[in-house]
């Protein structure tokens, strides 16, 4: 598999991972902080009892004839065997060190006792080997007093640890056996928790899976929790602009077979006129050529209106210069200005816009054909293009009769036109399309003159190129009422 290929990953199991993780690790410290906290406390016990046997045996000490004497009978010893079920040793060391008394064999103290005991006395407690097995040691230093001489003597037990190894691995047992327990409960608990969290999803899923083809309608799916909300939102709202396209493809589909359908209908009744020889022959060839153009020219505007949706998703915009764009369409529509003898006026300063070079130049040329044919003969077309801080602006205005009140009704729709035999009422619903894919605004009113109406003016103002951006809605979701 390519490294580019990104795994699609389960949240259930990123949940789980992320929730249990956590606790599982949380459990290992806590068991091992209880383990430690157990072996201390068992060590603590035990040589509280090593303590009380070595006390046990430092009062027994005696001084007669001048010697130290130790008088300890096992009995003594047993006691704290019994209660502890493993086997004891003692030393006993006189005032300089001479051994007196108990195993002689068992290594006396070489150690120094601690500045800040534990316990009220002279004692220490330390880990030794004797005869091959590990013992734990007290080493207590006991005064002993008579009227014949005093001194310290040096008091030695130790304890085989059978007993405390055996206890502590049964706290470990049983701490691990606790933890396990409560890590099955939280797993068990934390999986429930999250597939039922999870189930909405299903829900959802499945909601969709059940749709037909042209299921569009809005998802409703009842139950769905808060965080889900938004996502049901973005859904609908997706479904509800692509029942919106898909609705203006069946209403353009079914307009444009309409409109393509008439000339050919009407070019086909005059072939058959001029094959049934017809006085003139001329003439019905003449209607012909007009009928072709203008079936090109719807068949043309038609193909630029769906284009505009394809330039959309050809990749970033360009910073252009508008006024470059609009000189080059001029230039084209140069002969059609010329035959009307127009006064034409083009101030084009430069105007940097984030545009596709193709939907500029459709723009230009569409609102300036209009401009030329709604323009009389011998009229005025003035074509401005001018930057301004707010963004720059695109600016055509004829001398034509306006917009009438039945245009204004259906101004951006396509199909309506005030002029059936030369136009196809698709040139503004390309401009309108091209300002919503630019983020820029078209506005089209009548110019005043004298309290009269001297013409039109269709006004064109683009974002600036820092905010240039392709516009959610684009293209496809206005009209045309001019042709």
């Amino acid at each position: 598999m390519s490294s580019d290929v990104v795994r699609a990953h389960s949240l259930r199991r990123y949940l789980l991972a992320w929730i249990i993780a956590p606790i599982a690790l949380f459990v290992v410290v806590d068991t091992v902080s209880l383990y430690r906290s157990a072996l201390k406390s068992i060590h603590l016990a035990y040589d509280r009892s090593l303590l009380a046997s070595a006390r046990s045996i430092g009062e027994l000490l005696q001084v007669r004839q001048g010697r130290l004497q130790a008088d300890v009978p096992y009995a003594a010893l047993e006691i704290f065997e019994a209660s502890t079920a493993s086997r004891m040793y003692y030393r006993i060391d006189g005032f300089g060190g001479e051994f007196i008394s108990g195993y002689e064999d068992l290594p006396p103290y070489r150690g120094r006792i601690p500045q800040l005991p534990v316990y009220a006395a002279l004692v220490d407690f330390y880990d030794a080997e004797f005869r091959g097995e590990r013992v734990r040691m007290a080493a207590l230093y006991q005064p002993v007093a008579s009227a014949e001489a005093r001194g310290v003597a040096r008091v030695q037990v130790a304890e085989t640890l059978e007993v405390r190894e055996r206890l502590a691995r049964e706290i470990l047992v049983d701490t691990l056996v606790r933890q396990a327990l409560l890590l099955l409960v939280v797993t068990l608990v934390t999986w429930t928790v999250v597939t039922r969290a999870l189930r909405p999803l299903d829900s959802l899923r499945r909601a969709l899976l059940e749709r037909g083809p042209h299921g569009l309608e809005p998802v409703a799916v009842p139950g769905l929790p808060q965080e889900l909300q938004p996502l049901v939102q973005a859904l609908n709202e997706l479904m509800r602009r692509v029942r919106r396209s898909v609705e203006h493809q069946r209403r353009f589909v079914r307009d444009a077979s309409h409109q393509l359908r008439t000339p050919l209908a009407v070019l086909k009744t005059q072939v058959q006129n001029a094959l049934r020889g017809s006085p003139s022959a001329r003439e019905p060839l003449v209607e012909m050529e007009r009928t072709v153009d203008r079936a090109v020219a719807l068949a043309n505007q038609m193909l630029a209106l769906a284009k505009v949706e394809q330039v959309q998703g050809e990749g970033p915009m360009e910073r252009l210069d508008l006024a470059d764009s609009v000189r080059e369409v001029a230039l084209e529509l140069a002969p059609l200005i010329a035959e009307k003898n127009l006064d034409f006026e083009l101030d084009a300063r430069r105007a940097t816009v984030l545009a596709h070079p193709w939907m500029l130049r459709e723009l230009a040329r569409n609102l300036l054909h209009n401009a030329v044919r709604e323009s009389p003969i011998g009229g005025s077309l003035r074509v401005i293009v001018e930057p301004a801080e707010e963004g720059p602006r695109f600016i055509v205005r004829d001398s034509g009769p306006g917009i009438s009140a039945a245009v204004r009704a259906h101004l951006f729709e396509p199909f309506h036109t005030t002029h059936p035999n030369t136009g196809s009422g698709l040139g503004l619903a390309i401009c309108k399309a091209i300002c919503a894919s630019l983020g820029a605004e078209l506005q089209l009113a009548d110019r005043m003159e004298d309290g009269r109406v001297a013409g039109a003016e269709a006004v064109v103002r683009f974002p600036p190129p820092a905010e240039g951006r392709w516009a959610a809605n684009g293209a496809g979701e206005h009209g045309d009422g001019r042709p």
